[in-house]
């Protein structure tokens, strides 16, 4: 009789300890078979890897100098600038924005476009059209350093240098915009970059110099 009870019990449950432990068994594999269906068959997947990714054609004022390059849609304007080539084979190479963190956070790969300074790792080449874009190298006039440079060279605002040409470019963008910042403008004006060797004080002294070269 109450062999019985127990097993009106467990109907009335509707779940047993065996089915339990069956069901988990049965998620266990299907957890494991989950990942290759999502992923594919290989035969699927090579088809996806031979498939042609399209390019297109894109023509970039970059320091008052037309360049036409073949770019996929994805393809970031700091990938353009140091490594791309010009549809005649020649090397772009302007390679003064700096690679770091690739995820706009250091400011090392900072540029101007149209004057607003922009991370070219965020940028994507083909929105670049049409527009003026300016790196560190194209700051300078001939041999005739910006007063962004010749302060940064007088205060000795560098230390490993990587971080550099992404602060001359942020410090000139906050200069024409404003010639006489204060030194929390100069600091917020320069937050988008990050120096990890910790030469601040000597980049807010160069700044503001520059500043006073520039007549402000």
């Amino acid at each position: 009789m109450p062999e019985e009870k127990e097993k009106e019990r467990q109907k009335g449950i509707g779940i047993s300890r065996r089915n339990f432990l069956k069901g988990m068994g049965t998620g266990a594999v299907a957890a494991t078979v989950a990942p290759t269906v999502l992923v594919g068959a290989p035969k699927s997947a090579e088809a996806q890897t031979s498939e042609e990714i399209s390019r297109a054609k894109i023509k970039l004022d970059i320091n008052n100098k037309m360049y036409e390059v073949e770019v996929e849609p994805r393809t970031t304007l700091l990938s353009v600038l140091r490594d791309g080539f010009d549809t005649s084979g020649n090397r772009v190479d302007l390679t003064g924005s700096k690679l770091i963190c690739d995820r706009g956070e250091c400011g090392g790969c900072t540029i101007l476009i149209d004057g607003k300074s922009v991370y070219s790792c965020m940028t994507l080449a083909i929105d670049a059209q049409e527009t003026k874009i300016t790196t560190v190298e194209g700051i300078a006039d001939g041999d005739q350093l910006h007063p962004v440079q010749e302060a940064f060279v007088q205060h000795d605002a560098l230390m490993c240098g990587f971080c550099t040409p992404g602060f001359i470019v942020s410090a000139k963008s906050l200069l024409d915009e404003n010639s006489s910042p204060s030194l929390e403008e100069i600091k917020e004006g320069l937050s988008g970059n990050i120096c990890r060797c910790g030469t601040y004080p000597f980049i807010f002294e160069a700044v503001k110099t520059a500043s006073i070269k520039m007549g402000g």
